[in-house]
């Protein structure tokens, strides 16, 4: 049974608000052709009518009132992920004519590695790249036989990133359930985003923040530090700034990084976190009217989490939180 009428994919309706929709991972965008924000988020069959995991998007034309629940893609079978393993950090990007849905799947059954070669045992997990004509969907995967990133890292929360010269990038995380200091890396792809195109590069560690306390569970086990939701931007001055997630004592953090030479590679500094409490996997857009707001989600708990929305200023070299749009959340 769905969870409320903005989980009811059977059924979807108009005049949902931010505080309906449950939303992890929140991703919108900004579809200037036609006046509408997309709002993407995780379909899960605990709370939906789904049989199997999906992508669910919503759409408004002032960000206050939203459409659907519309499923734009679902696990397929005969792909090297499990229906009912999870769809996590979908995200939805513009490239060359087309749309390409990045997402985390998951094959909890074929084991990576095992303690104690790592600290814990650990799945096949990683980002995919799904196609579409539109930001609707049906989105169709570009590869069924594994995750762009190496398959024996065990990685989430892909995101596109287009360099200087045009070169496609997926940024992802590298866990820390495998790594325990989670780390920040970027592989190449073909220009048709189809498939990995050489070597994965390291780009920093969750420690390096100096502000993060390290997570302890418990005192036998050694400190991890999560890496978590990297987003990339230019600023109007030229920085390259990185918005990523992880916890300090109090719990999940949004923060952001710059690279001190401006390009992908760093190297990166740690820049003071945007919004604290709980809070966290951000991503910024801009409005049809041009203004730039952080959209993240908040708490972390499923089903409590929705999506929350603040005020963005763009400086020269970052991005500062003024305040929650509240008007939005209703």
């Amino acid at each position: 049974m769905p969870y409320n009428d903005a989980s009811d994919t059977l059924h979807p309706k108009k005049g949902h608000r931010l505080r309906d929709i449950p939303a992890h991972d929140p991703f919108v965008v900004v579809h200037k052709e036609t006046n509408t924000y997309y709002l993407y988020t995780t379909g899960i069959p605990q709370l939906t009518d789904l049989e199997r995991n999906g992508v669910l998007v919503y759409k408004s034309k002032d960000l206050v009132d939203w459409e659907g629940p519309y499923v734009v893609f679902e696990v397929p079978d005969g792909s090297w992920a499990h229906p009912q393993h999870g769809t996590w950090a979908p995200e939805v990007h513009y490239y060359r004519g087309k749309y390409y849905l990045f997402v985390t799947l998951h094959n909890r059954n074929e084991i990576i590695a095992e303690p104690p070669e790592v600290w814990k045992t650990t799945h096949l997990r990683g980002t995919s790249i799904a196609i579409s004509d539109s930001p609707e969907g049906p989105f169709e995967l570009l590869k069924t036989d594994g995750p762009v990133p190496p398959k024996n890292f065990m990685t989430l929360d892909g995101t596109l990133y287009v360099d200087e010269d045009g070169q496609p990038w997926m940024v992802y995380c590298h866990e820390w359930i495998q790594v325990l200091d989670g780390t920040f890396e970027a592989i190449p792809l073909q220009q048709d985003l189809s498939e990995a195109n050489g070597d994965p590069i390291h780009l920093f560690k969750a420690s390096d923040a100096p502000w993060i306390n390290a997570e302890r569970v418990p005192s036998v086990e050694p400190s991890i530090y999560v890496s978590d939701g990297c987003q990339l931007y230019r600023t109007k001055g030229g920085q390259l700034v990185m918005l990523w997630s992880g916890y300090n004592s109090e719990g999940y953090v949004q923060t952001i990084a710059r690279s001190q030479s401006g390009t992908l590679k760093g190297p990166w500094e740690q820049l003071e976190p945007l919004v604290l409490g709980d809070s966290g996997h951000g991503m910024l857009f801009q409005t049809l009217e041009g203004e730039w707001l952080l959209i993240l989600h908040h708490p972390f708990s499923t089903p409590e989490s929705r999506a929350k929305i603040y005020e963005v200023e763009e400086t020269e070299d970052s991005f500062k939180v003024v305040k929650p749009r509240v008007d939005l959340h209703g």
